[in-house]
């Protein structure tokens, strides 16, 4: 485990890394998870391995700080990372990004973008919720702050499942409450506004079985492979281990632009 200090009150990211060869990749969770436990088996998957490889947690996430004073946005979420890939020293990485992870990762781009070269992004979130929804983020920030760290957490624990919240029991309540609230809030431009204006080669992929990617043509223009990935829900990477490592290696070859 290697760890950077990233807030001026001393808090660290931590991650595990693989060793290999240059430019490094590194691979970021969603919303409650933790990379080691979501990435582990892609990062040495025969398709991917051979790179050094960093599975990075968030702060509040996994095996990083938890800092009450952390006010958790996205944009402060990236420059912590970007603080912690500076110590790394990471330059031009290829990022590796699942849901939340990957409106980081975008965010990321835009603001630090000598840090990175390529983006994956594995049904990532890409737009503000929209009213009244009820998925992920959006049901955790429903709550107030108050609510959920009184009781509220016990009610989103088992909404989830134990699968997913064997990750998540992990990420200190505080942060992820704030986190989902941001997430759910989206940036301003929104991710996808982002992610449309960046020079960076871009893929984006997602569920086949969700049917089509909303605003697939407007990405597609703007350069950024779309890749429907069969047989797997919105964990891809965990459901079909195989595809993911096929689809995300042929988008960070050069000499294989098809996927």
């Amino acid at each position: 485990m290697l760890s950077a200090v990233v807030t001026p009150e001393g808090d660290r990211i931590r991650w595990a890394e693989l060793p290999g060869e240059e430019p490094a990749r590194v691979y970021l969770h969603g919303l409650g998870a933790t990379s080691p436990a979501y990435f582990a088996a892609s990062a040495a998957h025969p398709l991917l391995a051979g790179r050094r490889s960093l599975l990075v947690d968030l702060l509040g996430h996994g095996i990083s700080d938890r800092p009450q004073e952390f006010d958790y946005t996205l944009e402060a979420h990236a420059d912590a990372l970007a603080a912690a890939l500076v110590e790394a020293g990471v330059v031009g990485a290829e990022v590796i990004a699942h849901s939340m992870g990957g409106a980081v990762a975008i965010v990321l781009a835009a603001r630090h973008p000598e840090l990175v070269s390529r983006l994956v992004l594995v049904d990532a979130n890409l737009d503000p919720a929209p009213p009244g929804a009820t998925a992920g983020s959006s049901r955790i920030a429903s709550y107030t702050e108050e609510e959920f760290l009184a009781g509220g957490w016990a009610e989103v624990r088992d909404r989830v499942g134990p699968h997913w919240w064997a990750t998540m029991r992990l990420a200190g309540r505080t942060g992820l409450y704030r986190t989902a609230v941001h997430l759910a809030a989206g940036t301003t431009p929104t991710m996808r506004e982002l992610l449309l204006e960046l020079k960076v080669p871009r893929g984006y992929l997602f569920p086949a079985a969700d049917g089509p990617l909303p605003g697939a043509d407007a990405l597609e223009a703007a350069g950024v492979v779309v890749v429907p990935v069969p047989d797997c829900g919105h964990t891809i990477m965990l459901d079909n281990p195989q595809g993911f490592a096929r689809a995300t290696a042929a988008l960070l070859d050069d000499n294989s632009p098809d996927v």
